[in-house]
């Protein structure tokens, strides 16, 4: 029998290749920088063929520490969402640049769209909101800027991440319900709409099928023997399901280079009145569960910044010891808006701000300011799930930040509820493992692979109330001056 599952995360500034057995343990993992492009303000590009060479690298690594792909029961593979790729179905090589999901370009269009009605069409069909952050003004801009394009014809593909990988590895075009209900092209009850892809200029017969999240996608032969892809979903739905937010309720927050906050809803998508995202968490069987999200464009990029553009820091390990070091953040408010903001404010231009410095205010901080506002767009966040009717009863979060165990536990404080932290933090890979899983019959559904999740540690709200709602009143005051 098979031991491993070999899971794919393609993420915005690496992918990594990982091994898991059947209880969930990680056994060996591979990991290769992705190289950002910022050709111009506000643009962020990919090389798509770069993403293929490293991650057919990193898999190969992983199956010389299998032993071999007779070891490997399946592939499962989960990806940064929005970010478009597109190629020649002949050549299989990418035509342009893929335009990653922080890309801000169409943010004129789509304000051109807002204001010519086109939201309220947009947001009832698809649950998304007219944003340059999704899929479908990426493509439609790309159709009218990139003469070779419009020039490939039929031989033009177009896809989401995963559906670039698939290809490259099966020759199928496919992309799983989870991404698709990220384009702003798919009804969130059905599958691509004719009036969204006129909508935005894009081509339909360059789209995708639309798949489950698991089954069989395909086999590779990638590798030496054939391996069969049995696992797809987007980042954040892939943290959600490795979470086990399998309940209606259960919410997660990841924390990577943007920050997440998914609210598992059930069979029925709940429509958002306070600017969330209502999204497909994952189709099994053809039948969709659903979840409201909002979205955060800056969390541990932020602290990269600190470091390699200011200077403030050597290494992140550093912020849990610099926000201990001084009693509170001396009035000091730092809004991440570093590309636009997101839920709920969805300002694409508003830009980051430091507020409140002083002789006094000193790069400690700084930095806990820094940390100090994942937790206030955490509450922001709070206040329109709960208006939705979603509010948490307790947040499970993961993500690379969350080693940081202050900003664990200002979590708590700030948001007054119990934080769960899981001790394998990579809950990403691991809900794209339970989707392979599944896929490939390890598991007779998402409920039974719930063993592979391992043991949780809690942090317990301890803030007074007084000093949480001074925080908040400042924060508050502080993102007043972006976004007005």
């Amino acid at each position: 029998m098979s031991e491993f599952i070999l899971v794919i995360d393609e993420g915005t500034t690496s992918t990594r290749a990982m091994l898991f057995t059947r209880e969930g343990e990680c056994r060996a993992v591979e990991q290769a920088e992705l190289t950002q492009s910022y050709p111009r303000p506000g643009w962020v590009e990919h090389d798509a063929a770069e993403i293929w060479r490293k991650t057919l690298r990193v898999a190969g690594a992983m199956l010389a520490q299998a032993g071999g792909p007779a070891n490997i029961a399946a592939i499962g593979i989960t990806n940064q969402r929005e970010t478009m790729v597109f190629w020649d179905r002949q050549t299989g090589e990418p035509l342009t640049p893929a335009i990653v999901w922080q890309d801000r370009r169409t943010a004129e269009a789509c304000r051109g769209l807002r204001e010519a009605g086109h939201e309220p069409q947009v947001q009832a069909t698809t649950g998304l909101i007219l944003d340059p952050y999704f899929s479908a003004s990426k493509i439609g801009w790309a159709m009218r800027e990139w003469p070779q394009l419009r020039a490939a014809g039929d031989l033009l593909a177009i896809g989401t991440v995963e559906s670039w990988l698939v290809w490259k590895l099966t020759g199928a075009h496919v992309t799983d319900a989870s991404n698709a209900s990220r384009t702003a092209l798919m009804a969130l009850d059905g599958g691509w709409d004719e009036g969204l892809c006129d909508l935005f200029g894009v081509p339909r017969a360059a789209l995708p099928e639309i798949v489950d999240c698991a089954g069989t996608f395909g086999e590779t032969r990638q590798f030496g023997g054939a391996i069969p892809i049995c696992g797809l979903a987007g980042d954040q739905q892939a943290a959600t399901i490795g979470q086990a937010c399998l309940t209606e309720g259960d919410t997660k927050a990841t924390f990577g280079t943007g920050a997440f906050i998914l609210t598992q809803c059930g069979e029925t998508p709940r429509r958002s009145e306070h600017r969330l995202l209502s999204t497909v968490a994952w189709q099994l069987g053809g039948k969709r569960n659903y979840a409201l999200e909002g979205s955060v464009f800056v969390a541990g990029s932020l602290v990269k910044w600190l470091r390699d553009s200011l200077g403030l820091i050597h290494d992140a390990a550093e912020t849990d010891a610099l926000a201990r070091s001084v009693e509170d953040n001396a009035g000091v408010y730092l809004v991440p808006a570093l590309s636009g903001l997101g839920a709920p404010w969805w300002e694409p231009e508003a830009r980051a701000a430091i507020s409140g410095l002083s002789f006094s205010s000193g790069k400690a901080h700084i930095v806990r300011a820094a940390l100090e506002a994942m937790a206030h767009q955490a509450h922001d966040l709070k206040q329109a799930f709960a208006k939705d009717g979603a509010d948490w009863s307790r947040l499970r979060i993961d993500g690379g930040m969350v080693a940081n165990d202050w900003m664990a536990q200002d979590l708590a404080d700030m948001l007054a509820l119990t934080v769960e932290r899981p001790r394998f933090a990579e809950t990403t890979a691991l809900g794209a493992a339970m989707l392979a899983g599944v896929g490939c019959g390890w598991f007779a559904d998402l409920a039974a692979a719930k063993a592979m999740r391992g043991n949780v540690e809690a942090f317990e709200p301890a803030m007074d109330d007084a000093v949480r709602d001074a925080r908040l009143a400042g924060w508050s005051a502080a993102v007043s001056k972006v976004v007005d």
